[in-house]
């Protein structure tokens, strides 16, 4: 749905926001910087403000880093990379949202190098470990972890429109070589764009922010020992827990994982409480969702809790009512025990679920929003795209005189050079239009434009992950599948090979905008720590050789273990893979001849899309930064319709309020903990989902051996 940076304010205060600049857009970022004398808690804090914008201050008595990208950076980064593939998949395809590695990389990284660096010789991987070297790792972990969306969104929806084979481990070599097209084009479009957002649009970046001060917080200081410890501690125990729940609570999920409150109420003669349970109101006991409503604050979960509320407690049961939409009999045990969110539907326009009608809404929510947010802020993007092509046209001047009003702080010879990130630009298009050609049947000239828009599109994900911390990657696909849904009719191509072109043209576009704005927010936290971009883009490149492989490879055991992912047929699902019925609805509505939109859903559609762009252009024009996060998120809102389930907008709500109060109560103990909590309940939990995955296909899973007890009907529920 959206690439969600934990907006990660350890150790940092937003004291300003968005603000003007001599005619263009500037924002500035203003950190307070607390440290406690002597590591005591319990001690007055002493503040003091630096702008962001520019690199911290080098310490006097810090080692000089000879060696930056190391063989142990990298290695261990690309492996905490891998967990962090790991978790997404299970989480992109629990509620479709994927989670950067950034934390995880910098807090574990440290754990794991700076010992080593201590205890081993220096043939073994031993030797001063510094902040330079920990950004190495942590931008590998980064880029290791990336890309998962691509098997949470597009290659499921494709599989169950029967567009592929029948079994993902079929296409295996498929699916790895498209992976392999989408892994480099984000790479090498950052490269021209570092300078324009960090170095003259000055964007914060929350998430790379948030790293450099935490990597500063671990090397830097009197008491930097004491806080990595403590962080690193903190953030193990968290995983281990939650990797523990998740695994144990799947012998016995009703009663340690899924509380179904309103089907116990009506169990005790509550009868009316089943059609809160037939709606999906039911608590979860999620660790990876209460972290992630921890990081992301309260204006985007309780949008995302408002969205879900009004879509499955308002919308929902009125259009049942009305007889504009329609459940089938959940279990004919339980009277009026109903199912609201099929998707395998005879006549979808006149006799659609409640699940098939909201996502319509739910769609062009977040397209509106995102359009609205970016020409809201055409003036930059107008910028950076001009900056970008300015770079490259210089390079082929005549003259060779570059004019640049931008001084760079990094030397010469730490800078990216033009042929590395060139060439892998020109490789990574020539092996798409090959793949794309021989293997999908794709002729060059649609690729390259599907290249093209994804250049394009990278800018809205970085600008808006600069800005916001939220990539908005699925809306970005969704708009590409509509240009290309859109190409395919004019060409009148038939109806699946419609879909599968607007499909595989979206994910191209998707995997350039998240890999564009998670790789220039590690830049950012490169800039702050006066690293080197030229060893991060390295260690990102290696990264990505391992997303390939660990995406790919974790698709194809989650669609082994749980084949209701790829498969309409199933009524039930571990996975209710709300991502996935987007990308799907928006393949067929602009590959069909007609539309297969309810009228009813459509109108209300529109009346939403427009609601969501007139809400963003007030922000922009009419409402006082101050008062912006009481504007609601629709981004979020969009989300709660589309996804079918509301145990994580519950979650979500309840972590942003855990976290709010904690940080107004107890602010030093807030920062010391909160965000290596989350961290590691969100890690904890996809690992989790990947050992019961494992269980499930071994056959000792918790449907084989676990109890139903607390289960709706007694029937098992995990």
């Amino acid at each position: 749905m959206a690439t969600v940076a934990p907006q990660d304010q350890d150790q940092i205060t937003y004291a300003q926001s968005l603000s003007s600049h001599s005619e263009k857009e500037k924002c500035a970022f203003t950190a307070d910087i607390v440290s406690v004398s002597g590591g005591s808690e319990g001690l007055e804090p002493h503040v003091r403000s630096i702008n962001t914008d520019d690199p911290f201050p080098e310490s006097p008595d810090a080692p000089v880093e000879d060696q930056q990208l190391t063989v142990r950076a990298v290695l261990v980064g690309c492996i905490l990379g891998g967990i962090i593939a790991a978790s997404n998949i299970y989480l992109g395809l629990k509620t479709g949202w994927t989670f950067g590695a950034s934390l995880f990389g910098s807090i574990i990284g440290f754990a794991i190098l700076k010992p080593l660096s201590r205890s081993a010789p220096t043939f073994l991987g031993g030797g001063y470990f510094g902040p330079k070297e920990n950004n190495v790792c942590q931008s590998a972990a980064t880029s290791a972890g990336s890309l998962g969306l691509l098997f949470t969104s597009g290659f499921p929806a494709a599989y169950q429109l029967g567009l592929l084979s029948v079994h993902p481990k079929d296409d295996i070599g498929r699916l790895i070589t498209f992976t392999i097209c989408c892994a480099f084009f984000g790479l090498s479009f950052t490269q021209p764009l570092r300078k324009f957002y960090i170095l003259k649009l000055k964007l914060v970046f929350p998430s790379g922010v948030a790293a450099a001060y935490t990597i500063q917080s671990l090397h830097v200081g009197k008491n930097a020992e004491v806080t990595a410890r403590k962080k690193t501690k903190t953030l193990l125990y968290a995983f281990i827990f939650a990797i523990l729940l998740r695994v144990v609570s799947e012998y016995a999920p009703g009663l340690l994982w899924d509380w179904h409150v309103f089907y116990a109420l009506n169990r005790i003669g509550w009868t009316s409480t089943i059609a809160a349970e037939s709606w999906g109101w039911i608590w979860e006991w999620t660790p990876a969702f209460v972290g992630v409503g921890m990081l992301t604050g309260i204006n985007a979960s309780y949008s995302f809790l408002g969205g879900s509320f009004l879509a499955w407690a308002v919308l929902g049961p009125i259009i049942v009512a009305k007889g504009i939409a329609f459940g089938t009999v959940k279990n004919t045990s339980i009277p009026g025990y109903m199912n609201y969110m099929g998707m395998t539907l005879q006549d979808p326009i006149n006799e659609p679920s409640p699940r098939y009608w909201l996502i319509w809404p739910g769609t062009l929510m977040l397209l509106c929003a995102s359009f609205a947010e970016v020409a809201c802020n055409w003036r930059s993007l107008y910028a950076a795209m001009r900056s970008a092509c300015g770079m490259l046209l210089q390079r082929f001047s005549k003259d060779g005189v570059v004019v640049d009003d931008v001084v760079d702080p990094v030397p010469e010879h730490e800078r990216v050079p033009f042929w590395a990130w060139g060439s892998v630009l020109v490789l990574s298009t020539i092996v798409t239009c090959v793949v794309m050609g021989v293997q999908f049947g794709q002729n060059v000239g649609v690729t390259l434009l599907a290249i093209l828009f994804s250049f394009l599109f990278s800018f809205i994900g970085c600008e808006s992950a600069g800005r916001t911390n939220i990539n908005p990657v699925t809306s970005i696909g969704n708009a590409s599948q509509l240009i290309f849904g859109g190409l395919g009719r004019g060409q009148n191509y038939a109806v699946k090979r419609g879909e599968l072109l607007n499909l595989l043209s979206g994910m191209l576009t998707l995997g350039a905008a998240e890999q564009a704005g998670d790789m220039i927010g590690d830049l950012k936290a490169t800039h702050l720590l006066r690293a080197s971009p030229k060893a991060v883009f390295v260690a990102q490149l290696c990264g990505a050789v391992v997303s390939i492989f660990m995406a790919s490879g974790l698709y194809v055991v989650f669609s082994t273990a749980y084949p209701c992912i790829n498969d309409l047929s199933y009524t039930t699902c571990a996975f209710p893979t709300p991502d996935v019925q987007s990308w799907r609805a928006v393949a067929v509505a602009v590959s069909s001849s007609t539309l297969p939109i309810p009228p009813s859903s459509g109108y209300a559609a529109i009346a939403l899309g427009l609601t969501a762009v007139i809400s963003v252009v007030a922000k922009y024009t009419i409402v006082p930064p101050k008062y912006h996060d009481f504007i609601p998120n629709f981004n979020a809102i969009g989300i709660g319709f589309i996804m079918n389930v509301c145990t994580y907008p519950l979650a979500m709500f309840s972590g942003s309020t855990l976290a709010f109060f904690w940080r107004r109560m107890f602010f030093n103990n807030y920062q010391m903990y909160c965000f290596a909590v989350a961290a590691g309940f969100i890690a904890g939990e996809g690992l989790g989902g990947i050992v019961n995955a494992i269980f499930t296909i071994a056959g000792i899973s918790g449907a084989t051996y676990g109890t139903s007890v607390g289960c709706p009907g007694n029937v098992y529920c995990g």
